[in-house]
């Protein structure tokens, strides 16, 4: 658990945030590359995200982009064309990840593609010898998630989760805070992500669209009629593919509970939701809904504190005034920590509030990715150090969601065995840690 805190040894309360935000140093900061190496990189996935990512790796000087693949030609062409406009360069373009991996000698590969392929692909550029940015969360299953931090392991490369709140400023002096027992002793952690949606109606399948490989996007997943909400963007609430808000939002946030905290796991989690408000989840051959629950409550039992994540797909949060966030609740009064409010401490007593504004690299997308990236490449140059966000760190906050999801789909709770990654006593939620694959896809194994 975080050190005890003296307050005397905090400034001063309003005025005190901002003078100790000055005292965060941040990790890209201190890590200036000297080796003007240019390394040779690939995206896998060259949607929005994916192309985000790569814009932020081209401003960095760090890489020359030597090609793309993508399932869909028509995102695939639209992204070399950008990149070209880039760099002058033109890259080489791909409709399959094997293929690429066989054909270019890759330094850095970028994964954002959907969840179901994280692991997959991620463990195939490890052990062709890349380097690899990658998405959150790590796997689709717990399983996967863990084959993944051994291949890394096992082949020596660096991986970088696309966990950006790890290394964003205000988050780090907020961590800090915590840690020095600003809030004193924590015994509750609330994580939460609300709004957005209502109803939704059944959508009509449509024949596969020309441009896209289907039978390949769906990959190891079960295939499933075609349908416009799931490409492209709309995968996340589809189970088949992802795992909801908990599986996207909640990695996020989790995390930032496992960052706080010196426990690893927790020994025990229940979760429970469903569908009120948007509806029964329907697949046929004629139309289909996503199937991920529309509001969702999850209970985690750690050693010494207990944490909670909700989220709804409707209904604001306008009484709190934060859409996105954790609350730390402890013995000197609550910690926000939030997202483009920044946190803020209430005193248990009153008193005026210490706040520290958000600082973002691109005030749009409301993220700190340029300073991530710069910590992957100063990893990559200095085998020395630990990414802030590496497999390891990516692959406890996904468990965390990942287990969330598994007591949600058997309806009850679930021990958690954190040391050999297990589910004692309960084979049937011991069975999701893990998930067939369809063929000729093979589910990797540590």
């Amino acid at each position: 658990m975080p050190s005890p805190f003296d307050r005397r040894q905090f400034i001063g309360v309003a005025a005190g945030a901002a003078a100790f935000a000055g005292t965060v140093t941040a990790p890209w900061v201190r890590a200036e590359s000297k080796s003007g190496r240019k390394y040779k990189a690939a995206l896998i996935g060259s949607g929005w995200w994916g192309m985000n990512i790569l814009r932020v790796a081209i401003e960095d000087g760090s890489i020359n982009v030597v090609a793309l693949c993508d399932v869909d030609a028509d995102e695939l062409e639209v992204s070399a064309d950008e990149v070209d406009g880039m760099t002058g360069t033109l890259p080489n373009m791909y409709r399959d990840y094997r293929e690429m991996l066989e054909k270019e000698e890759l330094d850095i590969v970028i994964i954002s593609t959907p969840d179901h392929w994280h692991a997959l692909q991620g463990i195939a550029c490890v052990e062709a010898g890349a380097h690899v940015f990658i998405e959150k969360p790590t796997g689709h299953t717990i399983g996967e998630s863990r084959a993944l931090v051994e291949a890394a392991g096992k082949a020596d490369r660096v991986v970088q989760v696309g966990m950006h709140r790890r290394i964003a400023p205000h988050h780090l002096s907020g961590m800090k805070f915590l840690k020095e027992g600003g809030a004193g002793k924590i015994g509750m952690v609330r994580a939460f992500a609300h709004g957005g949606g209502g109803f939704e109606g059944p959508t009509p399948n449509e024949p596969v669209p020309g441009n896209l490989d289907w039978d390949l996007y769906c990959g190891p997943a079960p295939i499933r009629p075609f349908n416009r909400r799931i490409h492209p963007g709309g995968f996340r609430n589809f189970l088949d593919f992802a795992n909801g808000t908990l599986g996207d939002w909640g990695v996020h946030w989790l995390d930032q509970i496992l960052w706080w905290t010196d426990e690893k796991q927790p020994k025990r989690v229940y979760s429970t939701g469903g569908r009120p408000v948007r509806g029964p989840a329907i697949l046929n051959e004629k139309e289909q809904t996503s199937d991920a629950p529309d509001h969702q409550v999850a209970t985690y039992e750690f050693e010494n504190f207990t944490a909670v994540w909700e989220h709804r797909r409707f209904a604001g949060n306008e009484a709190e005034k934060s859409r996105v966030g954790c609350y730390f609740y402890g013995e000197k009064g609550t910690f926000h920590m939030g997202w483009r409010d920044g946190w803020t401490f209430y005193p248990a007593k009153g008193g005026t509030p210490v706040h520290e504004d958000p600082t973002f690299d691109n005030e749009k997308d409301g993220h700190n990715v340029p300073p991530l990236w710069r910590d992957f490449i100063e990893c990559i140059e200095d085998r020395s150090r630990r990414p802030v966000a590496d497999a390891e760190i990516g692959h406890l906050a996904t468990n965390m969601s990942l287990l969330g999801m598994i007591s949600y789909k058997v309806g009850r709770s679930i021990e958690w065995d954190g040391e050999n990654e297990t589910i004692p006593g309960d084979k049937e939620a011991a069975a999701l840690l893990t998930r067939d694959y369809r063929g000729p896809w093979e589910y990797p194994t540590v």
